[in-house]
């Protein structure tokens, strides 16, 4: 996200628009990609309660996160795009309250994989798993990531 000094995530946050909803994609791609129709919006301030329901030492994907939201709303699928823009307003807006933190940090992109777009970015996120005893990797040559190291077995379930 850019300029996020200049911007009130706590206000995103709490700004539901016309979410929740279910829409119906057409889009033969979107189709087949996703496998159904029914795509549903989750408002942002529904992936903060996940997202705060992480315990230490767990981890959750955002891919989870989408699964869970379809899977409880009927739908064959949340829609990806706002998923990641509202797990990163969540953890920018822990970031700008004094009180009441979002462990964000434990939220993971998919494999694993660290989020460059969290306040402080890898090394912020890798610094708190880390000090919760996860093991942090490091992946590429030229474009270079990082990974939980097994996340798989620290995975907190959904229900």
């Amino acid at each position: 996200m850019a300029n996020e000094s200049k911007k009130d995530f706590n206000a995103m946050l709490h700004d539901s628009k016309d979410m929740p909803k279910i829409q119906t994609v057409t889009d033969t791609k979107t189709i087949e990609k996703y496998g159904g129709t029914r795509m549903y919006f989750a408002p942002p301030i529904d992936y903060d309660k996940i997202m705060r329901r992480v315990p230490y030492g767990k981890v959750v994907t955002v891919g989870g996160i989408r699964e869970h939201f379809a899977k409880r709303s009927g739908a064959d699928f949340t829609e990806p795009i706002t998923a990641g823009i509202f797990v990163s307003i969540s953890a920018w807006a822990s970031y700008q309250r004094d009180h009441d933190p979002t462990p964000y940090w434990r939220t993971l992109k998919a494999n694993g994989e660290l989020n460059a777009k969290f306040p402080g970015g890898i090394e912020a996120q890798k610094r708190l798993l880390e000090e919760e005893g996860h093991t942090v990797i490091q992946k590429g040559r030229t474009k270079i990531r990082y990974f939980v190291k097994d996340y798989e077995q620290a995975l907190f379930v959904l229900e």
